[in-house]
Order: C-alpha cells, then structure tokens, then sequence
C-alpha cells in the first residue's frame, strides 16, 4: 500500500446539483488509500447550488478542495486541475456520472500492468430523467447505430487498445510531453489530445472491468445541442491534425452532403429525385431495423421513439459538422482574434 502512487481525481464542473452529490458520493467511497487521493472539483462559477454542496463535503473530507473556472468549459478546468495537482496519477472524472467503489484501483492496477498512457474503462449510458424520452435517448447512444465502433460505449470483452476512452487516466510526466488540453476546442477536447498523444507513439487502453455510469441528456433538445456541437468542433481537431480522430466521424456529414447533394441535381434531373428517396428509404429501414431490434429487448414502447432519436443525433452531428466547415474553412473564423464561445448545455 505504500507504493501506491498519489492520485488527483480532477472534476470539470458546473451547475450540475442534481448530479454532484452522487459524484462525490462514488468518489468518496472508493477503495483507494484516502491518503493517497486528493479530488480536484474545478468549478465552472456555478450558479445554481452546486459549489455550496461541494463547500460542505469539502468541509467533511479535507483531501475535497474546489477550485474556480473563470472561463466555464471543460479543457481550462482540465488545465487548471493538472497544474494545481500534486499526484503522479491525472484521473478525470465526470460530475454527471457515477462510479464502482473500485473504479481508481483498478485504473491504477492497469497503469502497473501495462505501457498505456491513456487508461479507461467502459462507459454505461443510463437515463438523464426517469421519462420514456430520457430512456430512449440512453439506448441510443449505446447502439452501434448510434455511436458507430466507438468500442467503449458498444462494449469489448478483452483490454483493447484504442483511439480514445471516455474521461481518461494519465500519468502527469505524459502532459510534460504532450502538453495541456486545447483550450480553444469548448468540444472534443480530449479528442485532439488523444490525437497528439497518439502521433507521439502513445498508447490508450480500454479495459472492459473499467466501468462508469454517465446520466445521458434527457430530452431531444438538449441531445440535438450537445452533438451538433460535437460535430461542429470536431472540424477544429481535424483542421489541426490533418485528420479525423476516427473515420466514423465523417459519416453524418458525408450521408447529409448526399441528401443536399443529390435534391439540388434533382432540380436538373428528376432521376436524382428517385436516388434521393432510395437513400432515405434506405436510411429509415436501417434506423427501424435497430429500433425493432432494441424494442424487442428492451420494451415495445420504445419502438416509435428511437428512429427520432437516431435522426437527432445523426443530423444534429452532420449539421454541426458542416457548420463547423462553413466557419473554419471557408470563413477561416480561428484566424480572428477571438471565437466566440457555444455554450455549453445541459
């Protein structure tokens, strides 16, 4: 026990009192030394209760201390989290999720057990609200339909070596290489450091007995926001890599420039007219395909709902992602002194 390595749980954060309790909760409770963690909640000047919850907890357990985001998204309190911290062991962790009393052990036991620079585990998706809705949109992003080979979502059986994790492990030396996460990405930010981690020679490893338990958006709304601006910033990652993080990234957006594609040579050629429907009748009998098959195991009700849900995300991720090429590319708006921010939702 004594040459366990010190670890600082890092916690974005910001206006999420339905959910930090929860988070604490998880953390608190884990298995690992209490004199060898230290959680870092680095607060997005929350608004609505939330610091005046970790304010108690912090006044329970001392190894709790808060920290203020001044700028409010995900990669400066990311930042301002590994420079505060003291540990050998940077473990990100999500207000908005919950965790297995053993979840930092068995990170620290894979970091022993392998040369991987990047540890996670695999992320199991529950409803953001107890409404058929919210538990639609959880089956969503667990379905290969929805999320494509993103292997942590779809699950594996044996440690894997893949492009990214969710949350993530690191040792601090490694950001001393790499360096900090892009503060200019308010989405994807661990997308483009798993890029450059990656072209370095780093390795980023899935282990299946990992396991996390994030609370999904809870209503369409707030599922279209959140992907179209994954799909929106992910322009930025690729624009500084010269490449997608994985090539299941540019399927929304390739499946929508056919549809517009296809409707203005309809204007010239009605041939096209009739390719355009073969392509969205063929896009609705794979979407039900996947419904029928998610409904006949998890409920019938749901059978109606999810094809609008896969559509949601699908074109809230391709309208993102050509916005996204409007902007940067063709606008160049990066090279502007400021960009302006797209808040983040909940």
């Amino acid at each position: 026990m004594q040459n366990l390595p010190f670890v600082n749980v890092v916690i974005p954060c910001r206006n999420e009192k339905n959910f930090i309790t929860k988070c604490l909760d998880c953390i608190v409770g884990q298995d690992y030394p209490k004199d060898k963690l230290e959680i870092l909640v680095i607060d997005g000047m929350s608004n609505d209760g939330t610091r005046e919850i970790i304010k108690k907890y912090m006044e329970q357990y001392p190894f709790i201390k808060m920290l203020d985001n001044l700028k409010k998204i995900v990669p400066t309190a990311m930042n301002i989290g590994i420079k505060y911290a003291k540990g050998d062991i940077i473990v990100r962790m999500d207000a908005h999720s919950e965790y297995p009393k053993d979840y930092i052990s068995k990170i620290i036991y894979w970091f022993d057990k392998s040369d991987a620079d990047n540890i996670g585990g695999i992320l199991i998706t529950k409803p953001g609200a107890d409404t058929l809705i919210a538990e639609a949109i959880a089956l969503v992003l667990s379905s290969p339909f929805g999320v494509g080979n993103a292997y942590y979502k779809i699950g594996v059986k044996e440690p894997k070596y893949v492009d990214t994790v969710p949350f993530g492990a690191y040792r601090k030396e490694l950001f001393d290489k790499i360096g900090l996460f892009d503060e200019e990405l308010i989405r994807n930010q661990d997308d483009e450091l798993n890029l450059r981690l990656l072209k370095q020679g780093g390795k980023i490893l899935l282990v299946p007995e990992i396991v996390s338990y994030y609370y999904a958006r809870d209503s369409l709304l707030k599922l279209w926001k959140m992907y179209f601006q994954y799909g929106y910033w992910k322009i930025r990652v690729i624009q500084k890599h010269k490449l997608p993080s994985s090539w299941r990234h540019l399927v929304p957006s390739i499946f929508l420039l056919t549809i517009f594609g296809t409707f203005i040579l309809g204007i010239f050629n009605p041939i096209c007219f009739y390719i355009l429907g073969t392509i969205i009748g063929i896009y609705l009998i794979i979407s039900m395909f996947f419904s029928l098959r998610i409904s006949l195991k998890k409920g019938l009700k749901y059978f109606i709902i999810l094809p609008l849900v896969f559509g949601t995300l699908h074109f809230a991720y391709g309208f993102g992602f050509l916005k996204g090429i409007w902007d940067f590319v063709i606008l160049k708006k990066h090279k502007k002194k400021t960009i302006e921010d797209v808040p983040l939702t909940r």
